[in-house]
């Protein structure tokens, strides 16, 4: 009786737990806590939108070599499942479709950017 109810319990948990990771919010805080520009030329910058959109009002722009970018949640872009999953070719096609964009806040202006010109980094003052 008492093995019957931990199991129950225990496959309960382990289900709620799983459920929990399956489902994706609209701009989850994941990822690390802060970002450092990377892939944008030496003589551009990296625009900050209103909006997770290309042609969304430009709110901002962060140079090239900007570290301290404060992460604020991100959407978009391949899910853990898909990254395992999908040949390179499916993960382009996906990428493409479905682009990754991630609300940062940079020296006290938020914004949305194109996370693929996003990497891990720190914030040491």
């Amino acid at each position: 009786m008492l093995m019957t109810r931990f199991t129950r319990v225990f496959g309960l948990l382990l289900g709620l737990a799983m459920g929990l990771g399956s489902g994706a919010a609209p701009a989850e805080v994941d990822g690390p806590d802060f970002y450092v520009v990377r892939g944008v030329a030496r003589d551009d910058v990296l625009n900050m939108r209103a909006e997770p959109n290309p042609q969304a009002r430009k709110v901002g722009e962060i140079p090239p070599d900007g570290t301290c970018i404060r992460n604020l949640g991100c959407k978009g872009g391949l899910t853990f499942a898909e990254f395992t999953e999908l040949s390179p070719a499916e993960q382009k096609k996906h990428q493409r479709e479905n682009p990754r964009w991630c609300k940062v806040e940079y020296q006290g202006v938020a914004g949305w950017v194109a996370g693929r010109y996003l990497g891990e980094g720190d914030c040491r003052r």
